[in-house]
């Protein structure tokens, strides 16, 4: 009997502190539904007059930062999406500094293969468009790991494809490259050249543009696919560049190769296939600068319309060789670079270089950085 009193007296006591506890958290959900970072109520969870907000996904990477930046420059919203197992989050940080107020940028780290992610991400933020940059990108690695090129490029493409479809963005600038013609018998590469890509890294991105483009031809899809030539620079304040993890430098670009031997990074050059068909014998590449190319994404976004499909080489129009690149280093460095001779790559061709004939006329679009 005792006990029983004991509980009855207790009873009302406890009732008073479950209540104090409820409206202790129905406070807590208030307050969290107020702050700008809360799903529903972020700013970035809803479509703005006069804002354009652009998913960019590897926006961490080489091209996705600086694509970012511009983008950042010219007052659009963005939303980074990477995984950083090829992008720099010291990237991510250069501009979260360089734009810290609400509304302007969010990172959001997530694998794009994952497709539960993909569309979460998708539903909880309000797109106006996609340039979608994330992708593995080394022609040699590609011919050691085909599937992962699949996997990453084509398969993680669709996946974007239908979650923009099942959200309603309008509107997606693809990252795509000369790799997709293989080798040509005729240079220089207009858009109608046939695509006959000879290397995993290609064909993926030619089968995701397949992709996209049977995809537009059933909706009103705005769509534009750039093709890049040769990547090099970087920002020209030099507040952003390219950082491959050190097991990546062997199958990095020239570019990145030739500064690191210039800064003892790396001990020497080492130039593969000196016996192709060209007039020094090593690769003829056309060069363009990553502000120009960054500047051709802008101007394609600016340019894109519903129902059209816009497929533009970006390039300067002129091939050089590797040897001259490596030569212009030197003299830029004032650095004697150790050169050494290897044989071919594989899955590399002779000569590759772009009209961009058809992007200087629809969109107004030049390369201006051209002088190695």
């Amino acid at each position: 009997e005792g006990m029983e009193y004991f509980d009855a007296r207790r009873k009302p006591h406890n009732i008073g502190k479950v209540i104090v506890a409820l409206l202790f958290i129905a406070l807590c959900i208030f307050v969290l539904k107020q702050s700008p970072g809360f799903g529903g109520n972020s700013v970035f969870s809803r479509h703005e007059p006069g804002v354009t907000h652009v998913l960019v996904t590897g926006g961490a990477g080489y091209i996705g930062s600086h694509a970012s930046l511009r983008l950042l420059k010219d007052n659009y919203r963005v939303t980074i999406v990477d995984n950083l197992s090829r992008g720099n989050k010291g990237a991510v940080k250069v501009l979260q500094e360089l734009f810290p107020e609400p509304g302007r940028l969010q990172f959001i780290y997530a694998d794009l293969g994952d497709q539960k992610s993909v569309n979460k991400i998708f539903s909880e933020n309000a797109f106006d468009a996609v340039m979608h940059f994330a992708a593995v990108a080394y022609v040699g690695e590609s011919t050691m790991e085909p599937l992962r090129y699949y996997h990453n490029i084509t398969s993680n493409t669709l996946l974007i494809l239908e979650a923009m479809a099942s959200h309603g963005v309008k509107t997606l600038i693809y990252s795509s490259t000369c790799a997709t013609y293989g080798e040509p018998e005729k240079m220089p590469i207009i858009e109608t050249t046939p695509q006959l890509p000879i290397n995993p890294y290609g064909k993926a991105k030619k089968m995701a543009e397949d992709i996209i483009l049977d995809f537009s031809k059933r909706t009103d899809m705005a769509v534009m696919i750039l093709r890049y030539f040769n990547v090099i620079g970087s920002d020209p304040e030099g507040r952003l560049g390219e950082a491959p993890r050190p097991e990546l430098r062997e199958h990095g670009r020239i570019s990145g190769a030739c500064f690191d031997a210039a800064l003892g990074v790396i001990s020497g050059l080492k130039v593969k296939g000196i016996d192709y068909p060209t007039a020094d014998g090593t690769c003829i590449r056309d060069y363009i600068d990553v502000t120009d190319l960054v500047d051709a994404h802008v101007k394609a976004l600016n340019k894109a319309e519903p129902s059209r499909v816009g497929i533009y080489n970006v390039g300067t129009g002129r091939g050089r060789s590797v040897k001259e690149f490596v030569d212009a280093c030197k003299q830029a460095t004032g650095v004697d670079i150790k050169i050494e001779y290897l044989s071919r790559r594989p899955g590399d061709y002779a000569e590759v270089f772009s009209d961009p004939t058809k992007i200087n006329s629809e969109l107004n679009w030049t390369a201006q950085h051209t002088p190695i």
